[in-house]
């Protein structure tokens, strides 16, 4: 080593010194960085479960945000959700179900003003809107205690309630009024009697006065009228409750189209049988059925003077509010309807608005399917023709069905065969009816 490169002891020692305070250094930051390395890490893992933690929070509100609205819209009650400005901002299935209504029509607008447009107000009096009765209530929306943040509209279906409290009110009137007619019919019945025995009587003397002879014959004609409407009262009053068995539903449907031949063949009507082939038959009293099939049909073919559709239907229903498993028979036309103020009185005896009739047709059906523990109701508009229902328990022991070789074809082509031949029909006759 040169003089002119040699250091002095003192520089090495300062050099020495300058390595030695660079290796700390170096050691220092190489430990800072595996501790701000292990820092990182532990932010990715603490930012990861935080992630995983809000992702689990976001699918848990998700869920029950789909479940609350599941449930919104799985209620049979309306509801309209309103804003502090009182418009509506959420609408469930049933409100647009019940206002007739889709919510793209409804969300955005003031809840006052739909109602008005619909003509409906919140009161708790039962209101008449399209096929619905419904009352309408309102009820804070509160976020908080003591901080409202908008208000519910409230849309109840008391449809069926009414229907209830329809048909129950009407049980009550009929019973009320059977039992009326009922002694009625008895206390006429026996001074009726002493007429028809005199009325003969005047017949067998009188047969050498053939001018006098025929009034006598239409007293007894008149007593047979007579004898025939008690006979009709007492049907309605206590119609037979028992001898009900399987019977195949579709002869005893095309034997009541027979029957009611003479009016078919008048009136341009077009038949529509819709039986359903898995029931084959029905738990009833076959005559008394008929009479009820019979009378309904005659009632339509009334309703249709000039032309229209007739439809008899059968089927399976699901429901269940004669506390057993029914089938649903349905007799539609398509006349001119009944008028609404009528509805509730069509099944009252002596209720008719035909000249010729005595009102006492519907009443008796209404006693016949009653006392087949069955329903009856009816739809009417205006315009749209008219329907009857039926519902009849339908015992789980059902037969299985019997190949029928009836066909419809072949009792059609008879119906004007017929006609003439068929001029009374049990008890109950063509102008007894509603």
């Amino acid at each position: 080593m040169t003089a002119s490169t040699a250091l002095h002891p003192a520089e090495r020692d300062l050099l020495q010194e300058a390595f030695h305070t660079f290796d700390q250094a170096a050691h220092t930051l190489q430990q800072s960085y595996a501790t701000l390395t292990d820092r990182i890490e532990q932010m990715d893992l603490e930012l990861s479960q935080s992630n995983d933690a809000l992702r689990k929070q976001l699918h848990e509100n998700e869920a029950m945000r789909a479940h609350l609205s599941g449930i919104l819209d799985s209620l049979t009650t309306g509801v309209l959700v309103l804003d502090e400005q009182g418009q509506i901002t959420r609408v469930n299935t049933a409100a647009t179900r019940l206002l007739g209504r889709d919510e793209a029509s409804l969300r955005s607008r003031t809840a006052d003003v739909v109602l008005a447009d619909l003509r409906l107000t919140v009161s708790e009096q039962p209101q008449r809107h399209g096929d619905y009765v419904v009352t309408i209530s309102e009820r804070s929306l509160e976020a908080s205690a003591a901080h409202p943040s908008g208000r519910l509209i409230l849309i109840h279906d008391v449809t069926q309630m009414c229907q209830l409290e329809e048909r129950l009110q009407r049980q009550h009137r009929l019973v009320a009024m059977g039992e009326m007619v009922g002694r009625i019919a008895h206390e006429i019945r026996n001074p009726l009697g002493s007429i028809e025995l005199f009325a003969s009587m005047l017949r067998r003397d009188l047969q050498e006065q053939p001018s006098i002879l025929g009034y006598a014959e239409q007293i007894s004609q008149a007593v047979h009228g007579l004898d025939r409407l008690l006979t009709n009262l007492l049907i309605y009053t206590q119609p037979e409750r028992s001898s009900r068995r399987w019977q195949a539903i579709e002869p005893l449907v095309l034997d009541a189209l027979t029957l009611a031949a003479h009016a078919i063949t008048k009136t341009p009507v077009d038949i529509r049988l819709d039986l359903d082939p898995r029931i084959p038959m029905i738990w009833c009293n076959e005559g008394q059925f008929k009479q009820v099939v019979l009378n309904l049909i005659l009632n339509a073919i009334q309703a249709m003077p000039a032309g229209g559709v007739l439809t008899l239907k059968l089927e399976a229903t699901d429901d269940h509010s004669l506390g057993v498993p029914a089938v649903c028979f349905t007799i539609a036309d398509n006349g001119p309807g009944i008028d609404p103020a009528h509805l509730s009185r069509i099944f009252d005896p002596f209720f008719t608005t035909k000249d010729e009739g005595t009102g006492l047709g519907l009443a008796i059906v209404h006693a016949i399917v009653d006392a087949h523990r069955g329903r009856i109701d009816v739809q009417s508009r205006r315009g749209a023709g008219t329907t009857f229902t039926i519902l009849l328990p339908h015992p789980m022991d059902n037969p299985a069905a019997q190949e029928n070789t009836q066909t419809w074809s072949g009792v059609q082509e008879q119906l004007s065969h017929d006609a003439h031949a068929v001029t009374t029909v049990d008890v109950m006759e063509e102008r007894a009816h509603e």
